[in-house]
Formats: structure tokens, sequence, C-alpha cells
């Protein structure tokens, strides 16, 4: 190819009937073809840069809604295990009472009062600023309670073995009546379907026990009391609470009917409702809770 060869572009306007020729030298045509590739090139860079930019965004916002979600829910359960640890402390107060006033019967000496005594901070109050702490601290002082609150019913049994020896006559009446004012019996016919405690992956703390029944089953109150609740309470449905004495309450929830008023006295074993899942409830079932001085416990220590 010779240096006087030229090539020949023609551009065709078919509106104006105009043909417009460019010619173009070989050197000419391969700096034009160069261009375009680098143009190419370059917009292909462009493109892929970008792509990967918005791709490493999309991925660390994420990552950061993944992080936040998993603090969330750590937090929540901390916040739920320090509710317990409060309530299981508030049990551990009221048992100490118990004991004091056993020994102080048989004469025996007060108990130590550093014994039931949390380290200050290892429990954060119920509305206290519980992401200061850590699960395994949470952790350890509900464990800690537990340990001190088996020691302490220990102690109580024995000094009621002591007592039913020293006081033959007394014990046996005290016996008979708290075993009639203290929950002893299943509220209902059935079977736990949700236990006390935390559940649905830790995010909520479940105040009682749940046992499912047919639609109608009687429920019953497990002991002696005064009923201090009967009808609509937002999510327990249609409810009842029995007031047993000594800071003692059992609560019954999602009843379809009810058959107690305020103020009736009612026995153990005495219907007072009837099974139902009315309020927030998926099914038939009676929500059963156990409240000493306020604070809910778990009701497996009293069927």
């Amino acid at each position: 190819m010779n240096e006087e060869t030229r090539y020949k572009i023609q551009f065709i306007d078919n509106e104006e009937d105009v043909t417009r020729t460019v010619r173009l030298s070989p050197r000419s045509l391969r700096l034009l073809a160069a261009s375009a590739a680098v143009a190419a090139l370059v917009f292909m860079a462009a493109s892929v840069f970008s792509v990967c930019t918005l791709m490493n965004r999309s991925v660390h916002e994420s990552e950061t809604a993944q992080l936040r979600e998993a603090n969330r829910i750590q937090q929540e359960q901390i916040l739920q295990v320090s509710k317990k640890a409060s309530a299981l402390q508030q049990d551990l107060d009221q048992l100490r009472r118990s004991e004091d006033g056993l020994r102080a019967i048989v004469g025996a000496p007060p108990a130590a009062e550093d014994e039931d005594t949390v380290q200050e901070g290892t429990v954060a109050p119920t509305g206290g600023a519980a992401h200061d702490l850590t699960t395994a601290e949470v952790g350890e002082a509900l464990a800690m309670i537990e340990t001190r609150l088996a020691a302490r019913r220990s102690s109580i049994d024995l000094l009621a073995v002591q007592l039913r020896t020293d006081y033959p006559v007394a014990a046996s009446y005290a016996s008979d009546a708290a075993a009639q004012t203290m929950p002893s019996i299943w509220p209902a016919a059935g079977y736990v379907s949700s236990p006390y405690g935390l559940r649905f992956g830790g995010t909520e703390f479940h105040q009682g026990i749940d046992i499912a029944a047919d639609m109608g089953t009687p429920i019953v109150a497990t002991a002696d009391g005064i009923v201090t609740a009967a009808g609509w309470s937002g999510g327990y449905g249609n409810m009842v609470d029995v007031d047993h004495g000594g800071g003692i309450v059992t609560r019954y929830g999602h009843a379809s009917a009810l058959a107690v008023t305020v103020g009736q006295q009612v026995r153990r074993g005495e219907v007072i409702a009837y099974v139902g899942s009315t309020g927030r409830s998926t099914g038939p079932h009676v929500h059963y809770e156990v409240r000493v001085d306020g604070q809910p416990v778990n009701p497996a220590g009293y069927l």
C-alpha cells in the first residue's frame, strides 16, 4: 500500500438529498480506530468501577444493618435476663425474711445479712442501662442468685424439720394452713406448650407458663384466696387474678369465660374460668403466672 492511497467515506443525508465525502489516509484511519478503541476501553473501565463501587457500598450497608440488628437482639437478651435476675433477687429477699421468721421461732440466730447481697453493678435494675453489661456478666449474676436461692430453700427445709420436732402442734396447724394458700396444683388439665423464661430466640421473656388444653376445659384456683381481678385485660384477654396472701398472687389468662367475680373467696380446686384463646393468643390454652410481691416467678416451683 503506497502513501497516495486514500480511503473514502460517504455520508448521505436522505432528508436533504446531500452526500458528503471524507477522504482519509491509512495513517489517519489507524489513528481514528485507535482513538475509538481507547475511548471504548475508558468507557468500559469507568462502567466497571461504578458497578464495583455500588456493590461495595451495598455490601457495606448490608453488613452494617446486620451488625446493628445483632447488637439490638443481644441488648434485648441482656435486658430480659437482667429483669429475671432482679425478680430472682426479690424471691431471695422474700425467702430470707421467711427464714428469719422461722429462726426466731426455733431460737436460731438470724442469717448473715451479706449472704444474699449481690455485688453492686453486677445486675442492672429493670430500668437501667443494660447495654453497659455483657451477657456473661448477667449470666454469672443469675447463676449466683439461683445458687443462693437453692441454699436458702435448703436452710428453710431444715428449720421446718426443727419446728416440727420442737413444736409439733403449731407446725401441723401452720403446715395445713400454708398448704391451702400455697399454689400447688395444676390450673388445668393439659400440657406445657410454652415454659417460663426467654423464648422466641431470646427476644421475649415469658412471665408464666402456657398450658394447652381443649377449648372450654375448666380452669381451677391453685390455692385458697380472694379474686382481685376478673375481666378483660389487654393481651391476657379474659383474665383472673387470685390473691393467696403472703404476697403471692396467681394469674390465669386467655379464658373463654369467667366463673368468678372480684372480691369472691375461692378454694383450691374451685373452677374460676374456662380455657379459651382470647387476647394475644394463637390457640386454646391457659397462661398461668405466679407472682411474689408483684414480681413473676417460675410457676414450675409451685406445681
